[in-house]
């Protein structure tokens, strides 16, 4: 029969509903890409906003480290006191160097380092031919013009006779008498030159100028010595009376007068004070330290003492007003001048400036420019700046809260 099936061939109907798989692997297929999407967005926001974190966590963590990190106190109210010390140079009373006011070569010295001379005394000879020769010629043509002279003179008067009788010409009068002027001139002029030359011959002998002590000698026998300040042949001190110079602070500027009596004290001489008088100051305030220059003369004439050495100079005055005691190593010198570092706002450093009066070496005293309510950073270091944020800690060692 024709309408039979066959049982390997699928009816034509079947074969047209199957579905289609297609559409839906499709749509899962987009689901699935979009799913992937978001979470890798996710991710990428949160490794940026966790990197966002990080950075700012970074930020302020590097400011803190970067703040310095200071112990601050505050000071002490100094006691009241009437006398301070302060650090003097000593100088000799009349410091000079001897040089030569003549060429030549050094013949003889005659005395050295640590010798004490009088005024007058024959330092050193110098030897100098040529200008012995120029001297020897220099008189000669000094004769030479004074004969000129003296025959011109002769003439002039004989002339001068002879014109009143008309035997000579009033011309030939005139021109002997201007003649004999000339001459006259000239020896002038070679007696002059005589002298100059006999005072330069004179420069071949060095002597002392004042009374003193030979400091230094920087020549000797037969080296060739030049005429003037190029060359040093002795250095002379007068150390009878020495002079001490101290910067007075400008808050004890009124307090001192000529005249008084000021203690002087010397490591070398330990337990010994030296009295001195204070004869000038400079009567100005230098605007670099704001001090007052003073000037104390001190008798040396047993030598004890020796120009050059630091002295401690100890004044009486009254005291100017409060002063408060700080460490040594608070104390930060800039070129500004003399200044202490503080914390105000909790946080922030201040570099103000001080004057200072006592200084025991451990401890200083602050005349002007600290209050009792002041934080005094206790050891700044030398790279603080006026503004500079720091992290303030106790002398525990506990972080500050209020300093951040």
């Amino acid at each position: 029969m024709t309408d039979e099936l066959n049982p390997n061939q699928q009816p034509a109907q079947s074969q047209q509903t199957l579905p289609e798989p297609a559409p839906i692997s499709t749509h899962k297929a987009l689901v699935g890409v979009a799913l992937v999407v978001v979470v890798a967005g996710a991710l990428a926001g949160y490794g940026i906003l966790s990197r966002m974190h990080n950075a700012k966590v970074l930020t302020s963590t590097t400011r803190e480290l970067a703040a310095p990190t200071v112990a601050v106190a505050a000071p002490k109210t100094g006691a009241p006191a009437d006398s301070f010390a302060l650090p003097g140079n000593v100088t000799a009373w009349t410091d000079s160097p001897i040089y030569a006011r003549t060429s030549g070569y050094l013949t003889r010295w005659h005395y050295d380092i640590g010798s004490r001379v009088k005024k007058g005394a024959l330092l050193a000879e110098i030897a100098s031919p040529e200008l012995d020769q120029q001297l020897a010629q220099a008189r000669s043509e000094l004769v030479t013009a004074q004969a000129n002279a003296n025959n011109a003179r002769i003439q002039a008067n004989r002339y001068s006779g002879l014109v009143k009788s008309d035997a000579v010409s009033r011309q030939d009068t005139d021109t002997f008498v201007n003649q004999a002027a000339a001459t006259a001139a000239s020896v002038h002029s070679a007696q002059a030159n005589v002298e100059r030359l006999r005072q330069m011959q004179s420069f071949e002998r060095v002597y002392a100028p004042f009374d003193g002590v030979i400091t230094a000698r920087t020549v000797d026998t037969g080296q060739l010595i030049d005429q003037g300040a190029g060359k040093e042949l002795f250095h002379l001190q007068a150390i009878q009376t020495l002079r001490v110079y101290a910067n007075l602070p400008q808050s004890y500027s009124q307090t001192v007068t000529r005249g008084m009596k000021i203690g002087l004290t010397f490591p070398e001489h330990a337990g010994k004070v030296y009295q001195g008088t204070l004869v000038r100051t400079s009567d100005a305030i230098d605007p670099a330290s704001r001090t007052l220059l003073v000037e104390i003369d001190v008798d040396n004439r047993d030598g004890e003492l020796l120009p050059g050495s630091l002295a401690q100079v100890h004044f009486k005055t009254p005291a100017a007003g409060p002063s408060f005691v700080v460490p040594s190593a608070a104390l930060i010198f800039r070129k500004e001048g003399m200044r202490v570092g503080a914390v105000v706002n909790g946080n922030t450093a201040r570099l103000l400036p001080v004057v200072i009066g006592e200084d025991d070496g451990a401890t200083v005293q602050i005349v002007t420019g600290l209050s009792a309510g002041d934080l005094v950073i206790q050891d700044p270091p030398d790279s603080l700046i006026d503004g500079e944020k720091v992290q303030v800690v106790s002398h525990g060692g506990q972080s500050n809260a209020g300093g951040k």
